[in-house]
């Protein structure tokens, strides 16, 4: 990674393009980054969380319901501001205040309805124009570092960079003495092994060298399987929250948090 490029302009590409399948109670009618957290999509959460570290430049990787993501962001000034409109007059409403604090370049690219996310960060790849770019899925949240894992991925001098997160168990973990229960917890974080969660950051170079167009190829497979066998993948650990809203229950848990001001993926000031 080039020292000379300034976050700002370091592209953040989010998938985007998933169906939810897992989570029809909160995205029957929504793509699953418009599920709400708070009254504000997931995939708003993500951003707000990469630009409290000063990035601005976002891909996203569009297909299932993409039409909805691409009106919340064009109608995000008017939903957010005070305006005055005259119906019978084709000119643009006028705006009294702006309502909107995020300086963002977003870029909306449809990738196809059921193509793999490998393919659709090879169709971006015309809008990655540093020498660096970060990816993250458009459902996954946390306090993850981000300036630690471009730190990392500095550090490592390799194409890839991974953040690894402790697993949750879906069962409740009980420490047992004799026959009683001496302490319960719903779900405990497992303290040992690593699972992807889902920050990454990647040499430009890595999308011509290890993706391609194939729409069944998905990134945790073939390509990051690859990357790593030949030693150019470096894990950024990250020890703090993360979740990935994959069940109602994870969106739920995710919306507690929020509305009980203990967010700890929130950044930013509002």
């Amino acid at each position: 990674m080039s020292a000379s490029t300034p976050v700002s302009e370091i592209p953040v590409v989010i998938l985007c393009g998933g169906m939810g399948t897992r989570l029809r109670e909160a995205s029957e009618k929504l793509p699953k980054p418009l599920v709400d957290i708070g009254g504000r999509p997931i995939v708003w959460h993500i951003m707000k969380l990469y630009s409290s570290y000063g990035f601005r430049k976002f891909v996203l990787c569009l297909g299932y319901k993409s039409d909805m993501i691409k009106r919340y962001f064009l109608d995000y000034r008017i939903n957010a501001g005070d305006f005055t409109l005259n119906p019978s007059s084709h000119e643009a409403p006028t705006f009294h205040t702006s309502g909107v604090q995020e300086d963002w370049e977003i870029t909306f690219v449809e990738t196809g309805l059921t193509t793999a996310t490998a393919a659709r960060i090879k169709r971006v790849s015309q809008h990655l124009d540093a020498d660096t770019f970060c990816l993250t899925y458009g459902d996954g949240i946390g306090d993850v570092d981000i300036a630690k894992t471009l730190a990392d991925h500095a550090a490592g001098d390799r194409m890839a960079t991974v953040t690894a997160v402790h697993p949750s168990s879906r069962y409740g973990e009980m420490h047992v003495d004799g026959d009683a229960v001496v302490e319960f917890n719903e779900k405990p974080t497992l303290a040992d092994g690593w699972v992807n969660g889902g920050f990454f950051v990647f040499d430009r170079e890595f999308v011509d060298k290890y993706l391609d167009d194939d729409p069944e190829v998905m990134l945790e497979s073939a390509p990051l399987q690859r990357v790593a066998r030949d030693g150019q993948l470096t894990l950024s650990s990250h020890e703090g929250y993360w979740l990935g809203m994959d069940t109602f229950r994870d969106w739920t848990e995710l919306n507690k948090l929020w509305d009980s001001g203990q967010a700890p993926w929130k950044k930013w000031e509002d």
